[in-house]
């Protein structure tokens, strides 16, 4: 595989109001992550967005930790995102609590370790990422039985917020900083 080299140059010196972000970063996964890079250019747009899946991946959230783990690496998968299926994967396994599903998710319909709750999430998140999105009554109604209205608006949310993410780091071509590489060498696939 050929690497691709960012077509707009990261920045090399942050401004100082991502300073706790940037320290936070640093903390949990030893370097400032790759699309801070990016994002700083607009530092309180960054912050509304850190502070928008901040909100998602809160404690209390309407969805589980790993089914939302799940969805955000599906949609990166579906949208050819380096860095966020790097980083999304590296969620899920420690989230999981094994490389299973990190594996399984590219081919989740195929897959039998996925609950039936995840599976409707998933199907939900592979529907909303098409362009169009496209959500039949059949995928509404299976949502309906395992869901409750704002649990769907939150996991709608959560979808496009990580379109949003995924779709921006691709399109510049922001780099994986190898922060999930299992031990069988096999990478999680796209």
């Amino acid at each position: 595989m050929i690497k691709k080299s960012p077509w707009v140059a990261p920045l090399k010196k942050l401004p100082a109001s991502l300073r706790p972000i940037v320290t936070m970063q640093e903390k949990h996964f030893g370097a400032v992550l790759n699309p801070t890079r990016w994002w700083g250019r607009y530092p309180y747009l960054f912050w509304l967005i850190a502070l928008f899946v901040g909100f998602l991946e809160r404690k209390r959230a309407k969805i589980d930790a790993v089914t939302r783990s799940l969805v955000m690496t599906r949609v990166s998968q579906q949208c050819c995102c380096e860095f966020c299926i790097d980083a999304n994967s590296l969620r899920l396994a420690e989230r999981s609590g094994s490389m299973d599903k990190v594996l399984a998710v590219a081919n989740w319909p195929q897959e039998t370790l996925f609950s039936e709750r995840e599976r409707a999430a998933l199907a939900y998140t592979d529907a909303m990422t098409a362009t169009p999105p496209i959500v039949d009554d059949e995928l509404k109604a299976t949502l309906k039985t395992h869901f409750d209205e704002k649990t769907i608006t939150e996991l709608t949310a959560l979808i496009a917020f990580q379109n949003l993410s995924a779709r921006f780091n691709a399109a510049l071509d922001i780099p994986a900083q190898g922060l999930c590489v299992p031990k069988s060498g096999k990478k999680p696939s796209v």
